[in-house]
């Protein structure tokens, strides 16, 4: 009896765990999917999953996966319609990167877009987005198109741009919609601009807008809008900035201040420091280090401060710019 029970005891608490195969775990990747009962031509729908479902894949064909959802129930789904666990963690650690960062713009796209984990067309997709979808933007980055480009003419990301050459680059705009985010073709996204400010982005482009603080005006807070615009050359992010402050008494935006050929780089970073904005622009220097340019707004005056090294620092530059590009 002893040698029953010590026997059973191994296998159940040594044995079985040293050569347990731990069950592939998955996620749903489009909006909705349809599990079914068997991959064959005739097939009956058992349950309809939503993009991030977490199911574990029993096995798989060529095309098909086996699945178990967390209700226990089983069923068939196309490999297409699953993200593996690396890629759907990588895609969620992106997303908490941009919640601990800045919003620059908001606007929505206008097709349907792919959106990726990296600013590739051959980068793995996280999920789809579809027309109007509204999306926070964090970021921008120019990168050159592969000579030959994997999708195919039904992608929604087909056809941008010139075809095939090396030295076409593409933009890309991180963004976040909802719970989802990655990055997506720059052309399918229209940016918002605040309807306050909307008349003074005519003949200009503007690219991003942060409040960099409010102002009560009878009760109303108004903000007060650091704006950033691209002119020309699509190299940087922005290469001008304009601050706007709230005129009360005239009821409308002054600008308070306003610089070009800043040449900067998302995402501009503001702290709010009892009632005295600060802003950081990311740049380069003439050596390529990275630098940050800093700015101090006091009442209605802005004033350069200085530079610090990094773009990650929260330092105040000991002394300040003795000469600026600014002007009212």
């Amino acid at each position: 009896m002893f040698i029953f029970v010590a026997g059973f005891a191994y296998y159940h608490f040594v044995y079985v765990p040293a050569h347990h195969v731990p069950l592939e775990i998955a996620y749903v990747l489009p909006l909705t999917a349809v599990v079914v009962d068997t991959p064959a031509e005739i097939r009956l729908d058992v349950e309809e999953v939503r993009n991030g479902d977490r199911v574990e894949v029993l096995s798989r064909t060529r095309s098909w996966a086996h699945i178990r959802l967390v209700d226990g129930k089983s069923g068939w789904i196309e490999l297409k319609d699953l993200l593996d666990s690396q890629t759907y963690d990588r895609g969620q650690q992106l997303i908490r990167e941009m919640e601990a960062s800045q919003v620059q713009a908001r606007g929505h796209v206008s097709g349907e877009v792919n959106v990726r984990l990296e600013p590739s067309r051959q980068s793995p997709q996280l999920t789809v987005l579809h027309p109007n979808d509204q999306v926070e933007v964090f970021g921008r980055r120019l990168v050159k198109r592969p000579a030959e480009n994997s999708d195919t003419a039904t992608s929604p990301e087909a056809g941008e741009g010139a075809s095939g050459a090396a030295t076409v680059r593409d933009a890309w705009y991180l963004v976040r919609s909802g719970s989802h985010g990655g990055w997506v073709l720059g052309r399918f996204v229209a940016l918002d601009i605040p309807t306050e400010i909307e008349s003074y982005a005519q003949g200009v482009n503007t690219v991003a807008w942060v409040v960099l603080k409010t102002v009560d005006d009878n009760g109303r807070k108004v903000p007060e809008y650091l704006v950033a615009d691209r002119i020309g050359m699509q190299e940087f992010d922005f290469n001008h900035i304009r601050v706007f402050t709230w005129w009360i008494k005239k009821q409308a935006y002054a600008t308070a201040y306003a610089e070009s050929d800043v040449d900067g780089y998302f995402p501009i970073r503001t702290t709010l420091v009892g009632d005295t904005p600060y802003f950081r622009l990311r740049m380069l220097d003439h050596h390529g280090r990275k630098i940050q340019r800093v700015y101090g707004m006091f009442d209605t005056i802005v004033r350069p401060l200085g530079f610090v090294e990094g773009w990650e620092s929260d330092a105040i530059p000991a002394r300040p710019v003795t000469r600026s590009k600014h002007r009212r």
